[in-house]
């Protein structure tokens, strides 16, 4: 048996056994299902919810689009002022307080004044997720364009590389790693931040859902949405960790 069939069996055992010990303490009343919810009620809430009713399909389907949208619109405006900065280091320098500036701000707490300047649709989701991966993705960007070699630059240049070649063919190879790792978080701090757009008000969404569920006290609604949001998030994670090692197998 190999050592990766090991680990996923062991997995699932870890997690049939959880489930069961927190089935069998709600059974017995030892867990109230009032404040932690019940792994069966959990389960009838998502086939009422993605089979029966089919309601839920909707609300992921919002979740999702608004994530998309501000994960492509965030990182590509991210990554071309990153290349700007580091093309152009003084207009870097003059920008950097400005941008920390902006940084520093809770974004949640901006979320009601995107809600007063985009609405209750998906555009004020989008504009709070775009606050946080452009700011994930720029970081990432600056940094990985700054940690590349400075052996390789000096050797390019002395083998009379010219600035643009070695821009794209040291600098740019060399800091990808790194943008790909900001890629990946802006990607879950996209979700995170619609989600957290949609708990405040939103007409659609699973952060609309879950609002609902946690103000009329449906545990088993709550922690059923919230198994579903973990699962999506390490689902992405995953599908970037898979397209990482495809792109970068050169490495």
């Amino acid at each position: 048996m190999s050592k990766t069939v090991r680990l996923t069996l062991g997995h699932v055992v870890f997690i049939a056994a959880f489930i069961g010990l927190w089935e069998f303490l709600s059974a017995r009343g030892i867990l109230d299902p009032t404040f932690f919810g019940r792994p069966s009620g959990i389960v009838m809430y998502l086939w009422n919810g993605f089979i029966v009713e089919r309601n839920l399909w909707t609300d992921l389907f919002y979740t999702i689009l608004a994530a998309t949208i501000a994960f492509w619109g965030g990182s590509l405006a991210a990554i071309l002022v990153g290349l700007l900065f580091a093309m152009l280091p003084r207009v870097h320098r003059a920008c950097e307080p400005y941008l920390t500036l902006f940084n520093s701000m809770p974004r949640i707490a901006l979320a009601p004044l995107f809600l007063l300047w985009f609405g209750l649709g998906i555009g004020s989701k989008i504009a709070l997720a775009v606050s946080l991966t452009f700011f994930i993705v720029l970081s990432s960007t600056v940094a990985g364009i700054k940690g590349v070699n400075s052996d390789h630059l000096v050797l390019s240049r002395a083998l009379g590389a010219k600035p643009g070649q070695v821009f794209f063919k040291v600098t740019l190879p060399s800091a990808v790693p790194i943008i790909f790792s900001g890629l990946r978080l802006g990607l879950v701090y996209a979700l995170l931040g619609v989600v957290g757009a949609e708990l405040i008000a939103a007409e659609h969404g699973l952060g609309q859902v879950l609002a609902y569920l946690q103000s009329t006290f449906d545990m088993d609604g709550v922690m059923a949405l919230l198994f579903l949001l973990a699962l999506l998030g390490l689902s992405i994670t995953i599908a970037m960790n898979y397209l990482e090692r495809k792109l970068l197998v050169w490495q």
